[in-house]
């Protein structure tokens, strides 16, 4: 079983990423659950989200406390959340930034991970300029950082859980997934 928690802050999108990865990944012939967790309910305040992923039924009903992977929708959390909290070693952390991967120093049992998904939302008018939505760009990255879900599948989980601007999200994945190197 594949573990991945999400940082976000309230309305970034990141429980929303959590269900159209998990809707990836159910396109991909998976099992899924994927749920939220909140703190203060309001725009801005921290946010977890959670997806498990795996090849038989998933049974459990908790909160993911060891995840394999930590995906930080936005860098300012880094400051403020311990995000590396219960990561198993060799884990990975996928940051929504515009600075390299070597900027982050979690040690050397991580592997780190960008991408520029403010500025690929803001490309495609996927929220504000001063409130993007990034949780469609930081679903393709992490496709392309995992193989764990093909793009093809991605784009599905976008048109099953992504109510409308279908095209623009899906552009905004692929160009997230491209970037990444």
């Amino acid at each position: 079983m594949i573990e991945i928690r999400m940082h976000g802050r309230g309305g970034q999108g990141a429980v929303k990423a959590s269900i159209v990865l998990a809707e990836a990944a159910f396109q991909g012939g998976k099992y899924i659950q994927a749920f939220p967790r909140f703190g203060v309910e309001r725009r801005g305040a921290p946010v977890e989200a959670f997806t498990r992923i795996d090849d038989k039924p998933v049974q459990i009903r908790s909160q993911i406390y060891y995840p394999d992977g930590v995906i930080v929708l936005d860098p300012t959390l880094i400051e403020v959340v311990d995000v590396t909290k219960g990561l198993k070693k060799d884990g990975w952390i996928l940051i929504n930034s515009d600075k390299k991967p070597e900027t982050y120093d979690f040690g050397e049992n991580y592997k780190v991970y960008t991408v520029d998904a403010t500025k690929i939302a803001v490309e495609n008018h996927l929220g504000s300029r001063a409130a993007p939505i990034v949780n469609t760009a930081i679903v393709g990255a992490f496709a392309k950082i995992t193989g764990l879900v093909e793009m093809d599948d991605v784009e599905k989980g976008i048109d099953s859980a992504i109510p409308r601007m279908k095209e623009e999200n899906k552009k905004a994945a692929r160009q997230a997934y491209n970037s990444i190197t």
